[in-house]
């Protein structure tokens, strides 16, 4: 479910080239190779959530010291990234600037915020919109509920799509053979061993979750979590993020309902506040 950090989701062949300091394939050269590695720092440092020395950055990264070194240098002069005077590293004031222009492009947020906030209030649960970055499930908000019920994920957790409601929702638009293609590649055994693995089978219920507009996930990441996610809609036909309800996998059991119609109801809103009015073409009788 939800209470995978984002730390402990990264692969355990990535952590492993990560501790050795040596990479597992040759990258690709020239410009691609050095886009990666740039990547790689940056995602370094956010990981790391704090300022880091080109040694660490290199070895967590797993890349020679002197590239590493090199290409800090360059993105220090463009203000991508900023040296202390003890020569710790960290994000540069440039970024900021790209920050902010994408943030004014993420009104839908403000929108998706407020009524998850609305909701939570009124159902007295948890709920979260998530979204999917780099084929994981990632919680993007979350207002916890005032019950004692509490789910220990944080925002920017990730936890691989097979295990969440919300996961196959966010990959129902795709075509068919997207699909299984996705869920080969990213679909691992949960916790509980009570997640779906099987691609085909994964493609199928996620395109009917999102026909339906309901996805329900009883204790497949965590025995004692249910969750009810409904998707956002654009108007392509994308489903964009996600709104859900987690609680209690026996509350789930027993009355869903409420729950599931709250959160489809939920979720029309949003689209009709931001004019997100997409219908699915039924098909021919």
């Amino acid at each position: 479910m939800t209470r995978t950090s984002p730390r402990a989701a990264r692969p355990a062949a990535a952590n492993q080239q990560a501790e050795s300091g040596t990479a597992s394939a040759p990258a690709p050269r020239g410009r691609a190779n050095a886009l990666e590695r740039v990547v790689q720092i940056l995602d370094a440092l956010q990981e790391a959530e704090r300022p880091a020395t080109a040694y660490e950055i290199a070895h967590t990264v797993g890349a020679p010291l002197s590239t590493v070194y090199s290409i800090i240098n360059d993105l220090v002069e463009r203000n991508l990234l900023s040296r202390a005077a003890d020569g710790t590293l960290w994000l540069g004031s440039r970024l900021y600037g790209y920050g902010l222009s994408y943030a004014r492009a993420l009104d839908y947020m403000t929108v998706a915020t407020e009524e998850m906030q609305r909701l939570s209030a009124e159902a007295g649960e948890t709920m979260q919109i998530c979204g999917l970055v780099e084929g994981m499930m990632v919680v993007l908000q979350m207002a916890e509920g005032p019950g004692h019920f509490r789910v220990t994920s944080r925002v920017g957790s990730r936890v691989p799509p097979n295990w969440t409601a919300s996961g196959r929702l966010l990959v129902g638009h795709l075509p068919d053979g997207e699909r299984i293609a996705f869920f080969k590649r990213y679909a691992r055994p949960s916790p509980t061993g009570r997640a779906e693995t099987r691609a085909d089978v994964l493609a199928k219920s996620a395109r009917e979750a999102l026909d339906a507009r309901l996805s329900i996930q009883i204790g497949e990441s965590d025995a004692s979590v249910a969750c009810l996610a409904a998707p956002v809609v654009d108007n392509a036909g994308v489903c964009v993020f996600t709104i859900s309800i987690v609680m209690p996998e026996a509350k789930a059991a027993t009355s869903a309902e409420p729950f599931a119609s709250a959160v489809r109801d939920v979720a029309a809103r949003i689209e009709t506040r931001l004019g997100w009015q997409y219908r699915r073409e039924e098909p021919a009788a």
